[in-house]
């Protein structure tokens, strides 16, 4: 059998100071990378290319638009989905894809609580979004009888083919949890291995719970049934 391929799609905006480093180190995992930009008023696009990224732009919709672009460009048979900020360790990416290689499962999840956050705790804010988290992930278990940790962790692989039969909509973080649910609602399998969260070295989390929180609970909500 043909070796499966693997596109793995950055979204991006304003990440000069790291994008560049990120892309070397995915290279020895990929056999496409896609810069998503979300219109970054720095250097980003021009460093991505330079590194041998295919970059194009999202439509200025916030970080789910930029993952349906990303789905929409990919020509491998898997997608990695990882941050271009640094909280992300590429050398976990063959645990991700291996067990949608092994015909184990359609999407794979990297799990912060299996794997630990140096971004999860910290602050009140931090403990209000861990907090929201793990409501909506308990949520989805009770829903389709799941036993997931992480349902929000923009690290992740899923095979092409499901990615684009799920209409995903969402075009803000709160992708990360639609992308589960419709998983979960059309049969596919979805999977979880351990993945830690670094510090982020140059950028803050764009993530405003108090602002956010009304788009994630809908999004649960419209979802569940």
């Amino acid at each position: 059998m043909k070796k499966e391929e693997i596109t793995i799609v950055i979204p991006t905006k304003d990440e000069e100071r790291s994008v560049g480093e990120i892309i070397e180190k995915l290279k020895v995992h990929a056999d496409e990378i896609i810069v998503v930009d979300g219109h970054s008023n720095d250097q980003t696009r021009e460093i991505a290319s330079r590194k041998g990224a295919k970059v194009v732009l999202d439509r200025g919709r916030g970080k789910g638009d930029g993952v349906r672009v990303g789905i929409a460009e990919a020509n491998g048979d898997i997608i990695v989905f990882i941050d271009a900020d640094g909280s992300h360790d590429p050398a976990d990416i063959p645990r991700l894809i291996k067990p949608i290689r092994d015909g184990e499962a359609d999407l794979v999840v990297g799990s912060r609580i299996k794997g630990g956050s140096d971004e999860l705790m910290g602050d009140m804010g931090r403990l209000i979004r861990m907090t929201g988290s793990n409501i909506i992930t308990q949520a989805i278990n009770f829903r389709w009888g799941v036993e997931l940790t992480d349902s929000q962790n923009g690290f992740r692989a899923i095979r092409r083919d499901v990615a684009g039969k799920l209409r995903l909509k969402e075009n803000i973080f709160t992708i990360e949890q639609e992308m589960i649910m419709k998983c979960l609602k059309k049969g596919y399998r979805v999977y979880e291995v351990p993945t830690h969260e670094y510090q982020r070295e140059f950028s803050r989390s764009r993530i405003v719970v108090w602002k956010m929180w009304p788009r994630y609970v809908w999004c649960l909500i419209k979802n569940l049934f």
